[in-house]
């Protein structure tokens, strides 16, 4: 479909790659700024335990991203793109498997030292194992229904993965976990590891400055970069369609950009993943895909509004 164009409106996602984006043209001189962002695309799909075609999101996400402007109305009004250094790195080959996963820890970690934040688009939850490797991640905070915590090598076990591999369990907070979304075994695997888990129920009844405000605390105690994983199927299957796995009744669309939002004004969350999004799979009018491109929009939101 064809944008309208006004050049009194510009259209968010019109950043440099990042081999282009040497210096920062918000800068004076040779002097360059690093960047506050980085995005880069992860297109896991093969170990995903429900039939995905996950791999085609982050294209259609870059594509969405057209449909908005990089404006925060304020008070004052920001342009992002103004505001901060933005760049895309493009997006991995073949992410799955040892070989990807290795791929990922090592262009998420160069990434790292170029960026104050990097945003994975997935791509399925197994990349939130190789991700937060890469940006040495000490906390994790995850906005899913899912536990994440299954035996094997799937998009359901990232959490379980990582903390096999040393990361401490009393620095993840899962927030959203839904009843009928898991199993008793996997609840009581949580609570035996020490995880915080704050319901699905929990996060409405408390909100997300307060859910979040924990989750910053716990996962950052003793300082440290937190990886934050938001898995889009936390979201009620009206507004998230396109999510194997979303139910009726999850987190509405403003719910979960107020979490994102509110996390990733933290400067400790480094790295961030949106997943779980099968761009082949939603609605005609695409609702989820524009929700997962407003999530990176609220990742951005949240670096301007701590500045």
């Amino acid at each position: 479909m064809t944008l309208a164009h006004d050049p009194l409106w510009p259209r968010a996602g019109s950043w440099p790659a990042l081999d282009e984006a040497r210096d920062d043209p918000g800068t004076s001189g040779s002097q360059a700024r690093r960047p506050a962002a980085a995005i880069l695309g992860i297109p896991a799909f093969r170990t995903s335990l429900s039939p995905t075609g996950a791999h085609a999101t982050p294209a259609a996400v870059r594509e969405a991203l057209r449909r908005y402007s990089p404006a925060l109305l304020g008070p004052p009004p920001v342009d992002l793109d103004e505001a901060l250094h933005i760049v895309d790195a493009g997006d991995l080959d073949e992410p799955d498997g040892p070989a990807g996963e290795a791929s990922v820890r090592a262009a998420v970690a160069a990434l790292r030292e170029r960026a104050e934040l990097v945003i994975g688009l997935g791509g399925d939850n197994s990349i939130t194992y190789a991700m937060a490797q890469g940006a040495a991640a000490t906390g994790l905070i995850t906005i899913d229904a899912h536990f994440d915590l299954r035996d094997g090598v799937s998009n359901g076990s990232p959490v379980r993965r990582l903390v096999e591999d040393g990361l401490d369990p009393a620095r993840i907070v899962q927030l959203g976990i839904a009843d009928f979304a898991n199993s008793v075994a996997y609840a009581r695997r949580a609570a035996d590891l020490g995880i915080t888990v704050v319901t699905l129920d929990d996060v409405r009844r408390r909100g997300a400055a307060d859910v979040v405000a924990e989750a910053l605390e716990i996962a950052g105690a003793g300082g440290g970069a937190i990886h934050l994983d938001i898995d889009v199927d936390v979201c009620d299957r009206s507004v998230a369609p396109g999510c194997p796995a979303s139910v009726p009744g999850g987190l509405q669309a403003w719910e979960l950009r107020a979490l994102v939002r509110a996390a990733a004004s933290d400067p400790r969350v480094h790295s961030a993943d949106i997943v779980e999004v099968d761009a082949t799979a939603d609605a005609a009018d695409a609702r989820t895909v524009r929700l997962a491109a407003l999530c990176v929009l609220e990742l951005l939101a949240g670096k301007a509004v701590a500045r």
